[in-house]
This record gives C-alpha cells, structure tokens and sequence, in this order.
C-alpha cells in the first residue's frame, strides 16, 4: 500500500553521512574573528529562504546581515541536521577571515514550491536536509555543483523526473539511499479448489512516491559509499554490475526493479555486506555458492525473484545473520539439519521437500511451512473434502458483525517477521513475512484514532494488518465453484491537506485466481468497496 503510481515521481533521494562522534558532533567549527560570509552565499541563502517564504530570529543567526553568526558559528550551540531545534537552521565553517555555508536544514515545514536555483550555488554544502516538505519540481542537474555534499536528504517531497545522472559527480557521498519506503500491496488469490490466498505484498511504509528511471551510469563513480538504497520506487532495468566494484559497501538494498533481469554474480566479492535486501528483482540464477564467506551478514531478504538451485547450507552456518527470508523463488532441495542462531527464516512458495529438520519445530520457521510450498500439499484440513463456501475476516481486529449482519472473523494475532496463524474456525489462515528496517519491535497491525466513516459499521475500519514484507490470507477448506470476493479499502493513515504526510498512497494490484483484476488501484481518502 503506498506510493504514488505516477511516472517520473522523484521522491526520497536520501544521502547521508554517519558520523562516530555522534549527532551532536556532525561538524567541527572554528569561529573565526570578525569572520565574514562571501555575498553570493549570502544572496543566494536569502533568495532561498524569500522564495520559502521562510524566517529566523535573530538569536539563530542574521539574514539581513552576517548568516555566519550567532548560533551558524557558536560551538556550544547543540547543532543536529536531523532535529527541528534551529529549523530552518544553518551551520558555517570559519578559516581565518572568511566563513562558508556547509550545513542547511528545512525539514518539517510544509514548505511548498521547487528548489530554487540559487541553492545549487552553495558549494561548500556537506550537509542539506530538505526532508519532509511539499517540495515539488524536478532536481536540477546542478546539484553536481555540490561536490563537497556527503548528506543529502530530500525524502518527504513530492519531487517529479529521473534519477539526475549528475548525482555521481557527487563523489563524497557516503550513503546513498535512492529509496522511497512505499507502502506497496499486491493482492492475489489462488485457486478456489478446496483453498484459496490473498497476498498483500507490502514493501515498506512509505515516505513518498516513486522514484524513475534506471540507476544511472555515473554511479560507478562513487566508489565511497557505504550504504546503498534503492527500494519501492519507479526505478527500471537491471542490478548495475558496477556495484559489485563498490568495495566500502556494507548495506546494500535494491527492490522492485522492472523491465530487467539480474543475476547475482556481481556480489562475489562483496563478503563486507551486513544487509543485503534484493527483493522482487527479477533476479534468476542460483544463490552464489560462496554465499558462507559473508560472515557480517545479518539481513538476507532475496524474495520474489527466479532463484533456482539448492538453499546452500553454508547460509545457515553464519553466526551473525538474524534474518533470511528467500520466499516466493523457485528454489529446490531439503533444509540442512543443522542452522546457526537465526531468529527469523522464511523460505515458503519454494519447491522445497516438504522434509523438515527437527529445529524447524519452532517459532523461528513459521509454522506450516510445509504446507505452504509452491503445490500447497497440505493446507487446511480439508484437502479432499471441503466444507465452506465463505469466510469474511477483520482484519488486524477482532470479531465483529456489520450492519448486513456479517461476522468478520478476528485477525489479531501476534504475527511476526516469519509467521503463519490458522484460525480456530479453519475457515481461513494468514501468514507474514518481513523485518521493519530500522524498527526494533514494531507492531504488525495499526489503529485509527478516528473513524473514516461515521456509519455503523465505522469499527471495522479502525483496524489493519501491516507488513513490511508480504501478507497473505488463505481460504481453507472451500468448496469448488464460483465465488463472490469484495475488497473493503479505507486510508486511515496518510492526511488529505497538502503537507508531507499527505504524499503517501495505497497502490494495490489485485489478482483473482492468478490472473489480474485490477492494476494499480488507489485508495484516497474514502472508504471503498470493489467486487468481483
């Protein structure tokens, strides 16, 4: 659920630089005596701001005189790009009798309009924060002109047009997420014969709407990143080879590429990875045999790709990986006997034997594993003699009866990263998979603090399954014929105003008996009913 479907949408181009000394600490600055701003940097700083409509004190610093002062260059000023302490804020660097502009911020604002011209003038920027605005426009091709940047942060925004091909002039860049956290849904069903599912295939939670184009050419230059994001966005072609060339690289997350094909022969020498996410890629090939020799590897996630091949069993022998989710691939062969200390493993719609080791009798395997293969040889109890011919589930809430006197089964279990829940009525079954990025203990189902509709069935609207990964909901035990499926759809998250958090949208392609029903559906702001 999440995004926006438009083309050409450039959302969440993030850069940022981590620092050892702490958020406190980006920068260090020398205040000079009687320093003073060059008046380009000051002009161009004005023009940005009266184009924003934006304003300061003069306890922060003096935009109708000297920028560089007061809290720009006083050391015991707490300075963070990230905080709204000082927002709009800037940051100065003296030497001897001259200061320069090299931290900006203007997050959380609202602030609506295009990026000025003048703001690529600002050469001696390290670090810009834009996030979380109403920026729109295209990005100029003279952000090349930023050469000293090693944070950039621009998600949040409403931003349209290509991934500028400038950016790999930018070869201070230390982290480089091209990413946009959409909240994406695929839903599909199965077969009506004796069981059915529906998958929601959610990405992440989104930030804003997608990004387009391929992932440029120039990048190859930027041989000091350390991170890499390019997820849930418009993005299209292959896995750039060069990447594999990018020998600082510890986190490297691409997804949902389209119109391409990948392999994964480019990661052979990138044993440095801790994160490795390259979900729905259109990835084929075999998992690279020397896969045992990443030994930081923590994060695995090569779902909803083509793989084909055996599950080496060096991947369960890493002491460090947490998390390894390779679902919904064409991947072949037995599970080892033995594993490391994974928390978190899915490996379902695969073609794996059914055969399961002793230690994935725990909550580390999602239970039913074995019969959520790509054949579905077991599931439900009623493989030869089904006896529904209905199910109506609320979603991430509990029973309830709507004004048409239908029972909405509860669907509020404790589901996890890797989990499979069977309703005690075996009417019906969901599974999860995925890890929040970044979110420790995060919750899988969401509540609305205020109805969407004020009608008497409001209640089953408050509630909703979320999912960083895939959810899916299986109909067990029905009967064989034809069936009636209604979607029920409200936004209960993202505002309608225009601000930043009115950028997300739900995007849903619907599939009814494997076939598409619906493509790119968007939910708004009201509820809605769909039927087939």
């Amino acid at each position: 659920m999440g995004g926006s479907p438009t083309p050409s949408v450039l959302c969440a181009l993030a850069f940022y630089f981590v620092f050892l000394l702490g958020l406190d600490r980006l920068v260090q600055i020398v205040r000079a005596q009687n320093g003073t701003t060059p008046r380009s940097e000051v002009s161009a700083l004005n023009s940005v701001f009266n184009q924003w409509g934006l304003s300061t004190t003069d306890n922060q610093w003096n935009l109708s005189g000297e920028p560089c002062s007061g809290a720009a260059i006083n050391t015991n000023v707490l300075w963070n790009i990230y905080s709204t302490v000082y927002n709009p804020g800037i940051r100065c660097d003296c030497h001897g009798s001259v200061c320069h502009i090299t931290q900006l911020k203007v997050i959380v604002l609202d602030v609506f309009g295009g990026i000025p011209e003048e703001l690529w003038s600002l050469t001696s920027l390290t670090n810009l924060n834009l996030g979380q605005n109403y920026l729109t426009g295209p990005l100029s091709s003279s952000i090349a002109n930023l050469t000293q940047m090693q944070w950039l942060w621009l998600g949040g925004n409403a931003l349209s047009g290509e991934v500028p091909k400038e950016l790999g002039k930018l070869t201070n860049l230390i982290v480089l997420p091209v990413n946009c956290d959409l909240y994406k849904a695929a839903i599909a069903s199965k077969k009506f014969e004796h069981h059915t599912y529906i998958i929601l295939r959610l990405d992440s939670i989104f930030d804003s709407s997608g990004v387009s184009g391929a992932i440029p050419s120039t990048f190859v230059a930027l041989q000091n990143l350390q991170v890499m994001y390019g997820s849930d966005n418009e993005l299209t072609g292959s896995i750039p080879e060069f990447i594999g060339n990018w020998s600082k690289l510890s986190s490297l997350r691409i997804s949902d590429l389209s119109n391409g094909s990948s392999s994964l022969a480019f990661l052979k020498d990138m044993t440095s990875l801790s994160t490795l996410i390259l979900r729905n890629n259109n990835i084929s090939g075999t998992i690279p045999s020397n896969i045992g020799d990443f030994k930081n590897l923590s994060q695995l996630d090569l779902s909803f790709n083509n793989l084909t091949g055996p599950i080496p069993d060096s991947l369960f022998n890493l002491s460090s990986l947490s998390d390894l989710f390779l679902g919904n691939n064409k991947l072949t062969g037995m599970l080892p006997a033995l594993k490391s200390p994974l928390l978190h493993i899915d490996v379902s719609h695969n073609q794996l034997s059914v055969e399961l080791p002793s230690w994935a009798n725990n909550s580390v395997l999602a239970t039913g594993l074995d019969c959520i293969q790509q054949n579905f040889p077991c599931l439900g109890d009623f493989p030869s003699s089904p006896k529904y011919s209905d199910f109506a589930i609320n979603c991430g809430g509990p029973n309830l009866t709507s004004s048409s006197q239908i029972v909405y089964e509860g669907d509020n279990d404790a589901l996890g990263p890797a989990s499979y829940y069977e309703a005690s009525t075996k009417r019906w079954a969901v599974s999860n998979v995925g890890q929040f990025n970044d979110k420790n203990n995060a919750p899988y189902t969401s509540v609305s603090s205020s109805p969407v509709i004020t009608n008497s069935d409001s209640r089953l609207f408050q509630t909703a399954r979320i999912s960083p990964g895939s959810l899916r909901y299986f109909g067990l035990g029905l009967e064989n014929g034809n069936y009636n499926v209604t979607l029920h759809f409200a936004e209960t998250i993202i505002s309608d105003p225009r601000t930043w958090t009115s950028l997300g949208r739900r995007v849903f392609d619907i599939y009814i008996q494997v076939s598409a029903a619906l493509s790119q559906f968007v939910i708004f702001f009201l509820p809605v009913l769909i039927f087939f």
